[in-house]
């Protein structure tokens, strides 16, 4: 297999415990509770803290996709620790969790990599990353097996995404492979619990619009805060381009809701991008 990137905030983050592990995700995914999603599922929104924060929000999402067949996931996530254009890939091998090695597709990462410049292979940049990591469980829990693209944006500006979004686009519009697309991030941080919600709230109805154009604005003019604003929006532009026309939002919550503390919150949420059951089969 080559390289394989070892976890970085298992034991932290998540447990590092295999079994306790896959039981608290089954405990997350068994208290998600919603109406059954319209249509095929082609992209998600997921949140990237530590479970104890996170993990039930992200458990709608991943719900809404279990035991769905999936050849190939692209995990989109910003980058916490690094500062760098574009964005970096590890493009062969695969990332271990305790769960065991989800593996990298290889072919389909080299073709990304071979197409222009604003993906490049660093692995150094995943090494310490948690924003892509704490998604993979969860995969491996609600998925049959599937192999991955793993990568991290640094700059995050609208043309960095739309870059980003032609070459996958250019690189999967031909291929007989079923896709899901996952775009990583928290929403504001740190406000009191009231502000928090003033901000989140923008962001989680431009996503039930499925309306990316407003929700680059409104994030560029600051009426809302996302860390992984560039995942995000990618995750919604990528969809778009496999078919999807309709989002929905699974879940809000922040880290008051969880803690009863609310003088310093952390926003999170789980949003699905859907097409019509049976297109682009």
């Amino acid at each position: 297999m080559g390289y394989v990137r070892e976890p970085a905030v298992s034991g932290t983050f998540y447990p590092d415990n295999p079994n306790v592990l896959k039981k608290d995700i089954e405990e997350y995914l068994k208290k998600a509770h919603f109406d059954p999603v319209e249509g095929d599922i082609v992209g998600l929104v997921s949140p990237h803290a530590g479970y104890m924060y996170s993990g039930q929000v992200a458990a709608y999402g991943y719900k809404a996709v279990m035991g769905v067949q999936y050849d190939t996931v692209i995990v989109i996530a910003p980058s916490h620790r690094s500062r760098f254009e574009g964005a970096a890939i590890v493009d062969r091998g695969g990332y271990r969790t305790p769960l065991g090695v989800v593996p990298i597709d290889d072919e389909l990462a080299g073709e990304i990599v071979g197409l222009n410049d604003v993906v490049r292979p660093n692995v150094d940049v995943h090494r310490g990353e948690h924003s892509l990591e704490v998604q993979l469980p969860f995969l491996q829990v609600a998925l049959r097996g599937f192999k991955m693209v793993p990568l991290i944006m640094g700059t995050q500006d609208p043309g960095t995404c739309e870059a980003l979004v032609a070459c996958l686009h250019a690189v999967i519009k031909n291929k007989a492979k079923r896709l899901l697309v996952v775009g990583s991030t928290d929403l504001s941080h740190y406000y009191l619990y009231s502000q928090a919600l003033h901000l989140d709230m923008v962001i989680k109805r431009h996503l039930e619009a499925y309306d990316a154009a407003g929700l680059s604005r409104d994030l560029e003019k600051g009426e809302c805060e996302a860390c992984g604003a560039g995942p995000m929006i990618a995750a919604m532009l990528l969809s778009g381009k496999l078919g999807a026309t309709t989002s929905r939002v699974l879940k809000y919550a922040n880290s008051g809701d969880v803690s009863g503390d609310k003088s310093g919150v952390v926003g999170y949420i789980s949003c699905v991008f859907t097409r019509v059951r049976g297109a682009n089969d």
